[in-house]
């Protein structure tokens, strides 16, 4: 059980504070409510780029890193197509440190044509080395394209193309801020081993001047109903030929979102799941084979992925991949697999929830989901699944019309 408590400030942030005994450390974290699905298909990449903007100092504080790290601190961050998320951890006694940098930057990040060109040029770097640059590098920048047609969802975190970067100008940066980096569009999470009147008196102090904004209207078209097989084929330099199965699946907040990833967990999360038994150990057709859900906020994907043996082409896998889906579908499981999965999950979610930063950011999450509580709840929403919930998701999920397959294929040298 993660106990927290909950308040609000004048200014609209939402603040969670978790009290942890055991630990000298403490987790400021804070959640911005945008990523990538909020970006306009023309400027994409923003959230990204944005979150490395937010290094770059603010008008007050030149050096982010700087303090932080004299009070024996540290801080990253990461974008995903929902959210932007900052954390840092620090010794309990410097709690403060870290509470005055993010919301001063909160209120007044600097914004300087040489931090701009700095961090442009930084994800610049980072789109052509991990995307365009090294094997199997663009599989999400076609791959979502080829699932989505409508929902942003269509275009990965670090943009559309990299021109949108380049292009990006000082008004666009300026004006991204002001309608994203404010009190009322972000969640504070605190963990550590502090007294409840003590966060309560430190969040105020620091936060409570942030003026207010209202929270921006989220418009989001919405992606229409698949019913069509989809299959891009891509030559690429890569050491062996691979397959991306995308598979339509329900939304965050739905108890079919739970199913589908007991589905992805069944079908291929070790090594005793069923496509690595039939297909790598049985038939001995690939070198790799998995399955996974984005965890997607709005609509998302069931991923089944894997890489060839060499001498094996992708219509034998393809065959017989569909052929093992069919059987997974023709008989309910049997209620002692799915209790097997519900054990691992669970012993999964006990070993992530021992690290203080986990907590903190998964607060967060959920807190933006809807209920910080949920984070206490999940595992009994695993455990209602019964194997007639399965096959019923199982046969709405893993259709061939609800299908978007990318081969990627070894280029002839």
């Amino acid at each position: 059980m993660i106990e927290f408590e909950r308040f609000e400030l004048s200014n609209g942030l939402k603040v969670l504070f978790h009290r942890d005994k055991t630990t000298p450390m403490a987790v400021v974290n804070t959640l911005y409510d945008v990523g990538a699905r909020d970006e306009f298909e023309e400027k994409t990449g923003f959230a990204h780029l944005f979150e490395h903007l937010m290094f770059g100092g603010s008008v007050n504080i030149p050096d982010f890193d700087g303090p932080l790290q004299r009070a024996g601190g540290e801080s990253n961050a990461f974008t995903s197509n929902d959210i932007t998320n900052y954390f840092n951890h620090v010794p309990a006694q410097n709690i403060e440190t870290p509470l005055w940098l993010e919301s001063d930057r909160m209120l007044s990040l600097a914004f300087t044509e040489k931090s701009l060109e700095v961090q442009r040029q930084v994800v610049i770097e980072e789109f052509k080395q991990r995307y365009l640059n090294q094997p199997y590098g663009d599989v999400w920048l076609n791959l979502r394209p080829l699932a989505y047609k409508k929902h942003p969802y269509k275009w990965a975190t670090i943009g559309k193309d990299i021109s949108h970067i380049v292009d990006a100008t000082m008004d666009d940066v300026r004006s991204f801020f002001k309608k994203y980096y404010h009190p009322n569009n972000a969640i504070l999470c605190i963990a550590g081993n502090f007294e409840s009147n003590y966060i309560h008196d430190k969040v105020s102090y620091w936060y409570r001047d942030i003026p207010k904004k209202l929270k921006p209207a989220r418009i989001i078209s919405s992606e229409p109903p698949q019913n069509d097989y989809r299959e891009l084929i891509l030559e690429r330099n890569v050491p062996a030929d691979a397959f991306y199965y995308a598979f339509k699946m329900s939304h965050r907040k739905s108890f079919e979102y739970y199913i589908a990833d007991l589905l992805s967990d069944a079908l291929g999360r070790e090594k005793s799941s069923r496509l690595y038994n039939k297909l790598k150990k049985e038939l001995n057709l690939v070198s790799e084979i998995s399955s996974y859900i984005t965890g997607s906020l709005d609509e998302g994907l069931l991923i089944i992925s894997g890489k060839m043996n060499n001498g094996v082409n992708l219509e034998k896998l393809d065959k017989e991949l569909w052929q093992e889906l069919e059987a997974f579908l023709g008989k309910p499981m049997p209620q002692i697999e799915i209790d097997k999965l519900n054990i691992k999950i669970r012993t999964a979610r006990e070993f992530q929830d021992q690290g203080l930063l986990n907590r903190a950011m998964n607060l967060c999450h959920y807190e933006l989901l809807g209920d910080a509580a949920a984070i206490n709840e999940d595992i009994n929403v695993y455990q209602s699944i019964t194997t007639e919930n399965m096959l019923e998701v199982g046969k709405a999920i893993l259709q061939k019309k609800n299908c978007s397959l990318l081969k990627i294929i070894r280029k002839n040298t």
